[in-house]
């Protein structure tokens, strides 16, 4: 993960919260004060939880485990498709449906039309259809692609949701709290952090500071991936060395038995014949 420092979040405005009339008081812990009627984040605490909240990520990723980008508000569309899309994460960018987690075998369903509908599609020239039965599955997979096409390989409950803006997405918050999924999420002072397992106290408005957060997040993935990849290979690697000198130690021991087992024979007289003596 790329080191980011207290520096990096004033630049990317990550301590600039909402206006002070509009705060939500259980945040209180997380505010430095406010200026200009606009509350200002401790920095010092929100750089800490961002570092545990993307070493968790990164726990989660090496153990092979699926973090859900989740971002519906305009400011956050981009960056989370594309972020996650580096990673190789599921992600919802466009709107959270309700029961994307717990009815999520209905949500399976649609998923698994989206992919059909993307084969059958796929070589418009050999589909037997008019161009009208060909333009009426374009638009079902189009709006298909809307609302799932960021999980379409997505094959189960998530383990990790990392979400932007907790009071947009709070759907989303309520339902991985219901099935008991982890959440780490962006936190601005205007919103409740219940239900956050990981809360990172920061604008969720800024353009460049929800890039920052989320290019964390898959940075953290991506080299949590490395790393466990690497040690894994290297693991093997010494199976493989250790097998090698079994190998190894187990065909010297049978040449010395061998060995032995030859020189017990030139010494062995067999029976019924007499041994010849020159005399």
């Amino acid at each position: 993960m790329a080191k980011i420092t207290m520096r990096d979040m004033l630049e990317a405005g990550v301590h600039f919260g909402h206006q002070t009339r509009y705060w939500n008081p259980k945040m209180a812990p997380y505010i430095f004060g406010h200026r200009n009627k606009i509350h200002i984040i401790n920095l010092e605490k929100t750089l800490p939880l961002y570092i545990d909240a993307m070493n968790f990520i990164g726990r989660m990723a090496a153990n092979r485990g699926t973090i859900l980008f989740v971002g519906t508000k305009r400011a956050a569309q981009d960056a989370v498709r594309s972020e996650a899309l580096r990673c190789g994460m599921p992600y919802v960018d466009r709107r959270w449906l309700g029961g994307m987690l717990t009815n999520f075998r209905t949500v399976k369903e649609s998923i698994v039309r989206l992919k059909k509908l993307d084969a059958t599609l796929e070589d418009v020239a050999a589909v037997k259809m008019n161009k009208k039965e060909i333009l009426t599955l374009q638009r079902e997979q189009a709006k298909l692609e809307r609302g799932l096409g960021g999980i379409k390989n997505m094959n189960g409950i998530p383990d990790v949701l990392f979400i932007i803006d907790v009071g947009y997405e709070k759907i989303a918050v309520r339902e991985a709290v219901k099935l008991g999924i982890p959440v780490v999420a962006v936190v601005d002072t205007n919103h409740n952090p219940d239900g956050v397992d990981y809360i990172i106290a920061g604008n969720d408005d800024a353009t460049r500071a929800i890039q920052l957060y989320l290019a964390g997040a898959a940075d953290a993935v991506i080299e949590a991936r490395e790393s466990a990849a690497t040690a894994a290979l290297a693991q093997r690697e010494g199976r493989d060395e250790e097998n090698a000198e079994d190998q190894q130690g187990a065909q010297k021991a049978d040449g010395e038995e061998q060995n032995a087992a030859g020189k017990n024979a030139d010494t062995v007289e067999p029976d019924g014949v007499e041994k010849f003596d020159s005399q």
